[in-house]
C-alpha cells in the first residue's frame, strides 16, 4: 500500500503519455513492475502483460490462442480440474466449432499423462493445464506435461494463479509458453494481474481481444492500471523474499490442523499429501454437510471450494472429477493459510471444528 498511495495522488500520470514528466514518472513505475514480475517467474520483462487479473489474462491466452491458431487446427485439451475461468473460456469457444478434451483425474487430481499423449493430436494447438489447483493444492507434474505439449508442437498455457509467490517456477525450465497470475493471491490489489507470453523457442502470437490504442505491445489495449501494477510489483518482490521462510512456518501449521481433524472418526483430505502447495488443505466430513459445519464456525473463513463459485449450490466440480460422491463433495471444506496465519489461530480452528463436528454428530 506504502509504494501504491503516491500513484493515487501526487503521481497521477498516464503511463502512455510520452510527451511530459508526469507521463514517464508512470511509465517508470510501469517498468519497474513489470521486472519485478519478471523476475519472480524468471523470465523476460518484455514477456509481461498486465491485466486486470488471472480471468482476462486467461481469456486473452485461450482466445488469443484459438484465433490465431485455427488454420492449424480447432483442438483445445484442458482438464476437468480446472478454474471456471479456464473451463468456461473452453466451453464458450465449443459454441464457435472448438473441439475441447477434459482430462481426467484421479483419486489424488493428478493428471495421467498417458492420457495426455494419447489426447494430442495434429490438430491440437492448445492444452491449458493449471499449475496447482485451487480448491485443493495439487501440483501438477508441469515438466513432464509441457515436454509432450511441445513434442506435438502444440502450445502449453498454465494457470498458475495459487502457485506464483509459492513455490520457485522457472518458465523456460518448465518449457511454460502461457502462464497467469493474480496479484491478489499474493498480497497484492485485486483487480490486477499479468500474462506470460514466450517470445521464443517457440515465439507465440496471440489476437487481441480487446482493441484501441496497441497498449502492452497491441495484446491488451487500455489506460494502463498504474496504481494496481505498482502493487502487484512490489507483492512480487516480497513473495520472492519471504516465499521460503512462509513455505517452513506454514506448512506446520497446515500438518498440525490437519493431523487433529484427521483424528477425528471417518475425516480425510482429499487430494495428494505429497505433490501440493504448502498452503491449503481440503478435508471431508463424510456424514456432514460443509453447509451445517461452516455455520457453526462464523468467526473462521472457510469455504466450500473456490471463491468464484462458493454462491454456487453445487457439490464443488474438483472433488467430483477425482471420485468423490455428491455426499462427500457436499461434506468437504477449503482452509487456506496464510503468511498471518498463527499457531493460536490453528489451535483455536482446530477447537471450534472439532467442537463443531460433535454437536452436529450428536444432533445439537
Amino acid at each position: 500500500m506504502e509504494v501504491m498511495l503516491p500513484y493515487f495522488t501526487e503521481k497521477f500520470g498516464n503511463a502512455s503519455s510520452r510527451t511530459h514528466a508526469f507521463g514517464w514518472i508512470a511509465d517508470d513505475a510501469v517498468k519497474t513492475a513489470r521486472e519485478q514480475v519478471a523476475q519472480l517467474i524468471n523470465c523476460l520483462a518484455q514477456e509481461i502483460i498486465f491485466t486486470s487479473g488471472s480471468t482476462e489474462a486467461i481469456n486473452l491466452a485461450i482466445k488469443g490462442v484459438w484465433d490465431n491458431y485455427q488454420n492449424k487446427g480447432k483442438h483445445i485439451i484442458t482438464v476437468k480440474t480446472e478454474h471456471r475461468a479456464v473451463l468456461d473460456t473452453c466451453k464458450a469457444l465449443e459454441k464457435k466449432g472448438a473441439e475441447i478434451t477434459f482430462l481426467s483425474v484421479d483419486r489424488e487430481g493428478l493428471i495421467d499423462p498417458e492420457e495426455l499423449k494419447k489426447a494430442l493430436t495434429p490438430q491440437t494447438i492448445l492444452v491449458a493445464i493449471m499449475y496447482s489447483n485451487n480448491e485443493t493444492g495439487v501440483i501438477q507434474p508441469i515438466k513432464k506435461i509441457a515436454d509432450l505439449v511441445h513434442a506435438n508442437n502444440s502450445i502449453f498455457m498454465c494457470d498458475a494463479t495459487q502457485a506464483v509467490g509459492k513455490v520457485n517456477i522457472y518458465v523456460d525450465d518448465e518449457h511454460i509458453d502461457l502462464m497467469c497470475m493474480s496479484a491478489h493471491k499474493i498480497y497484492g490489489p485485486k483487480g490486477v494481474g499479468a500474462l506470460y507470453v514466450r517470445r521464443k523457442d517457440p515465439r507465440v502470437s496471440l489476437f487481441p481481444q480487446m482493441d484501441g490504442g496497441g497498449h502492452e505491445r497491441g495484446l491488451r489495449s487500455g489506460t494502463l492500471n498504474v496504481t494496481g501494477i505498482v502493487g502487484l510489483g512490489k507483492a512480487c518482490e516480497i513473495a520472492q523474499k519471504e516465499m521460503w521462510e512462509d513455505a517452513a512456518r506454514i506448512s506446520k501449521l497446515r500438518t498440525k490442523l490437519e493431523q487433529f481433524l484427521c483424528d477425528l472418526e471417518n475425516v480425510f483430505v482429499n487430494g495428494s499429501t505429497k505433490h501440493r502447495l504448502f498452503n491449503v488443505t481440503n478435508i471431508a466430513f463424510p456424514g456432514i454437510r460443509s453447509e451445517d459445519l461452516i455455520k457453526k464456525l462464523s468467526n473462521i473463513a472457510v469455504a466450500m471450494g473456490s471463491a468464484c463459485t462458493s454462491d454456487v449450490p453445487e457439490p464443488s466440480h474438483v472433488l467430483k472429477a477425482m471420485g468423490l460422491s455428491d455426499a462427500d463433495a457436499y461434506s468437504s471444506i477449503r482452509f487456506s493459510l496464510g503468511k498471518y496465519t498463527t499457531d493460536a489461530e490453528i489451535t483455536k480452528v482446530i477447537e471450534n471444528v472439532t467442537q463443531a463436528v460433535i454437536e452436529i454428530r450428536k444432533g445439537l
